[in-house]
């Protein structure tokens, strides 16, 4: 399991400003059975977590000066809108009896021919798959082959999929997972998709004139009333 060092964290508010100055991300721990407390931890240390455990592997919580460990998920990360960088996150502790429901990455690997000798587009339908199972049996990931692509009519399905044992789908057996689209197929999505932008300048800017125009009539409306 990956160990995470934390902090007890006793500044709240205002005073988490200081936290983030020293480069610590201000965090909550709660889960079933837990009272919540705050912790923080160091950024540097969690980027290296986080890259490792994702969203869907257990982090050992290891809290300075105690003795109990605590299995962790990362349930939320906030984040600045302008730096993108992690400003709080929520921790979940999980009870290691109980089946959990998180959302796991798909990793695709291999070569579609559809793709590779008749030109078409690799087009992912689930980039992640919601999945049920006990906390310590959760995967990091699930690989996707893409071998078997090999015409425009191929699909991989979530029944396709290979998932560890004890791990359970929560997708439907028959939804796609991914295909292999034809060129023009890819050209009229694509042509949708600009119309579509276009339209919806052409929506922002009849509204936008149409507020000019109010904002013309009331405006000459006051000039009226001042002449009088």
């Amino acid at each position: 399991m990956i160990s995470l060092q934390a902090k007890t964290r006793k500044d709240f508010g205002k005073k988490t400003k200081s936290i983030k100055k020293n480069a610590q991300i201000p965090a909550v721990v709660y889960g079933p059975g837990v009272k919540n407390f705050s912790i923080q931890v160091e950024e540097g240390e969690f980027k290296k977590v986080f890259r490792k455990a994702g969203e869907s592997s257990l982090i050992e919580l290891s809290i300075e000066g105690e003795k109990e460990k605590k299995p962790v998920l990362i349930h939320e990360m906030q984040k600045d809108p302008v730096s993108d960088k992690v400003i709080h996150i929520d921790f979940y502790q999980a009870d290691l009896k109980e089946e959990v429901e998180v959302a796991v990455p798909l990793v695709f690997e291999g070569s579609a021919p559809a793709e590779k000798d008749l030109g078409g587009t690799l087009n992912k339908n689930m980039l992640e798959i919601e999945v049920k199972a006990l906390p310590q049996n959760l995967p990091h990931e699930i690989k996707v082959n893409i071998d078997s692509l090999k015409t425009f009519e191929d699909h991989i399905l979530v029944k396709d999929l290979v998932l560890p044992k004890d791990v359970v789908s929560l997708k439907k057996p028959e939804e796609i997972v991914a295909s292999v689209l034809p060129p023009q197929k890819v050209e009229e999505e694509l042509a949708t998709e600009i119309k579509e932008n276009v339209e919806d300048i052409e929506k922002v800017v009849k509204e936008k004139k149409e507020e000019d125009v109010v904002a013309e009539v009331k405006e000459d409306k006051k000039e009226e009333k001042k002449s009088e």
